[in-house]
């Protein structure tokens, strides 16, 4: 599913536990921190969004591939999370 907001078009990965609020997302999200990265995962725990980026290099230190260890070693057991891709928009 793609998501359009002020920051882009987005495709949402993966939602589980329906983690994904638009609202709660663009509150959170900081262009200057996330507008580099093409995956942001949102967690919540305690009511409260966190957001991470992860670049599209695999080899980089924050590249995408390290998008599970995050999940499984950063976030609440069994917590609500999400995984968004950027879209690049096509010239028309």
């Amino acid at each position: 599913m793609i998501i359009e907001t002020e920051f882009g078009q987005f495709e949402i990965i993966k939602n589980y536990r329906d983690a994904f609020d638009i609202q709660k997302f663009i509150e959170k999200y900081v262009d200057v921190a996330f507008d580099r990265y093409t995956y942001i995962v949102g967690d919540i725990s305690g009511d409260i969004l966190r957001l991470k980026g992860f670049s599209q290099d695999p080899k980089s230190p924050n590249g995408y591939k390290k998008i599970p260890d995050y999940i499984n070693e950063s976030c609440a057991v069994n917590c609500p999370f999400f995984v968004l891709k950027r879209v690049k928009k096509e010239n028309v």
